[in-house]
Parts: C-alpha cells; structure tokens; sequence
C-alpha cells in the first residue's frame, strides 16, 4: 500500500468543493473557510476517541489502578489537540471582514452550531442540558440539527447515538470518586467525618490570615470587612462540603434529596482528599486523572474563548449565520458551559499541606512490599 492509498488523500482533497461540490467555484478565502472547518472535525473526531476510551475506563467497577494511566494519557492528548486547535483561529484570522462577507450570506442558515460532533463532545463529558444556550429560533440545540425539511438528518442520528451510548464521563468520574476509600474507609460515614475535620483546618487557617491582617496595621474599617469576607468563604466552604449549596437550576427542577447531597458529600470529600494528600503513592495516579480533567476543560473554555474574539475580528458582533447573538452566544458558553464544576469548586478551599489534618490510616496508600 501507498502513502496515498492509505490516508485516501485523492478522496480528501476532492472534497472542497462547496456548495457546488465544484472547486473552480470556490475562491481561495472560501477554500480555507471550509478547509479549516474540516480539520476542525477531524480532530473532534480524535477527542471523541479519546474521551470514549477514558470513560470506558472509568466506568469500570472496581477501576484497576493500573489503567490509571491510560485514562490520563487520553486526556493529556485531548488537551494537547484543543491547543492545536485554539492556534488554527490564526488561520482564520487571514480572511479579513470583506474576504469573509464575499461569500457569508451563501452560508445561511448554515452555522458551525451544527457540528454534530462539537454537541457529541458536550454530552459524551456531561454538559447538563439545563445549562445550555438557545441558538436563536430554536427550542432545543437537537431542532437545529434537523435538515432544511425539518426532518431528521446525520446530524441529529449521530448526536441520538451518542446519547443512547451510555454514561457521560463525569458520570463515571463521580461514581468513581465516590468509591474513594478516605482515610482507609469508602464509606459514607469517613467521608463525612473528614469533612468536618477540613472544615475546621479552614475555619484555623482563616482565622490565621485575619490575625496577619492585623498586625499589617490596616485601619478598623479595612479589618472588619476582611473579616466578613472571609467569614463568607468559610460558610460558602461549609457549605460546600456538606452538599448543602444549591447550584443555580430552572425552576422546574426539583430540589435534591437527603440522598443527592450524601452523594456529593463524597464525591467532593474524595477530590479534596486525592488533591491534599497526593504525595501519597496510591493516590498519585487518582490526583493526575482529577487533575488533567481540570486542565482538559481550561483547553477547551480557552478554545471557545479564543472562538469568540476571532469571530468579533473578523465580522464583529453580527447576528450569526444560523440565526444566534454571535459573539454573545460564543462569549456565554465560555462562560457557562462548565462540566466539573465540583473539581473547579475544590480549588477554593485546598489547605496548606502544613495545616492539613493527618490521616491515621496513611499506611493505606502507601506501596505494599509482599515477602
């Protein structure tokens, strides 16, 4: 077999024809229009891969340790495309507005919201539907992948196989970390009774800052509203901890059982314990999975931003061609579209490693040496 042969590059490179499937008709700005767009579903393509192999391994039950590994490496590559991908708006920067405008209107109401597979990766990581965006006309990001006719189309079969495909990946990550056993015990009652215990290393090690903000002779004033504030990051910590903070839902959602917030409890007891204690030997490749799923989603938020301002340079703030507030609509799904916000959230109360509580079963996670 050929090089040729086995990439099909004749079969690739046939395919920048356009609307016509004629590439005399397509000018050189309009060629790296879809060019560009095309790569960008290639490597789509890739981190769907990828993020389908990691959940795979994380759904397991137990998940072998081992296999650790291989979930982190899948989301290290997924990382490493969303930064290839972030650079390529510099090639779309090239066009300049009026390039751009030349053939925009033809694309209507075609929009890059249609790519199945950009909604594929949304779903396969766990975007919760209550969050998402209206494009513009549409009730539902599944009616805007319908076909001119209103029929179903490609798009909508692949965005329905993907949803019946399983469970999303931050699915299968919280029920991993909620079998996190937590000073030698996977059970509710050690994860709960660590949190008290880091409640009260915050609740010391605030009380830390307000004496050094003392001694810095601020003025009274300046004090007391230090104070408060701090006190409200220790009752928003408290809160958090214990499952008792309500993340912002519509209306219609019923509020969460004794159960929903027991489950949270432990998920979040489980990151906080794998961030702290990561020195640990057992806990190292438990810490580099929650750690590469907060890098992974920080590509991805800096890809959409990126999105947005090349979008604003190169036709501003116009309506988009399929109907949405065009940059409006980029600059809020960089902004809303979070998956992990549990690991987000962890990062606001993370200790000092010299005021965390000690473990009394730390011998746990430590490497066993068999005779």
């Amino acid at each position: 077999m050929n090089y040729w042969e086995y990439i099909h590059v004749e079969e690739l490179l046939s395919l920048q024809g356009g609307f016509d499937a004629d590439e005399s008709k397509v000018g050189n700005d309009e060629a790296l229009f879809i060019v560009v767009h095309q790569v960008y579903e290639l490597w789509f393509k890739l981190i769907l891969r990828e993020l389908t192999a990691a959940r795979d391994v994380l759904r397991q039950n137990p998940v072998p340790d081992i296999e650790l590994a291989a979930a982190t490496r899948s989301f290290k590559r997924v990382i490493t495309i969303f930064e290839q991908a972030t650079h390529h708006f510099q090639v779309m920067e090239t066009l300049t507005t009026r390039d751009y405008l030349e053939f925009r209107d033809r694309l209507i109401p075609a929009s890059g919201f249609q790519s199945a597979q950009m909604r594929e990766i949304e779903i396969l990581l766990g975007l919760d539907d209550a969050t998402r965006i209206p494009l513009g006309r549409e009730g539902s990001y599944k009616e805007a992948l319908r076909g001119v006719d209103g029929k179903p189309s490609s798009a909508t079969h692949r965005v329905e196989a993907r949803i019946a495909g399983g469970a999303s990946l931050k699915a299968v990550v919280y029920d991993w970390l909620s079998r996190t056993p937590i000073d030698g015990a996977a059970t509710q009652e050690a994860a709960d009774a660590f949190i008290e215990r880091i409640i009260l290393a915050h609740r010391s090690e605030i009380s830390t800052r307000i004496t050094l903000a003392q001694q810095q002779a601020l003025t009274p004033e300046d004090i007391e509203r230090l104070a408060a504030r701090y006190e409200r990051e220790i009752t928003a910590a408290t809160a958090f901890l214990r499952g008792e903070d309500e993340p912002s839902k519509p209306e219609s959602t019923p509020p969460a059982t004794a159960e929903d917030r027991a489950y949270r409890r432990r998920v979040r007891a489980a990151i906080v314990f794998l961030e702290s204690y990561r020195e640990l030997p057992r806990l190292t490749w438990p810490r580099e999975v929650v750690d590469s799923l907060v890098e992974m989603e920080q590509s991805m938020l800096i890809w959409r931003q990126r999105h947005a301002r090349m979008v604003e340079r190169v036709i501003g703030r116009r309506t988009g061609t399929g109907g949405s507030a065009g940059v409006e609509y980029l600059d809020q799904t960089a902004l809303r579209y979070r998956v992990f916000s549990d690991v987000w959230g962890v990062r606001s109360l993370l200790l000092r490693k010299a005021t965390l509580p000690p473990l009394e079963h730390e011998e746990a996670y430590r490497f066993r040496i068999e005779d």
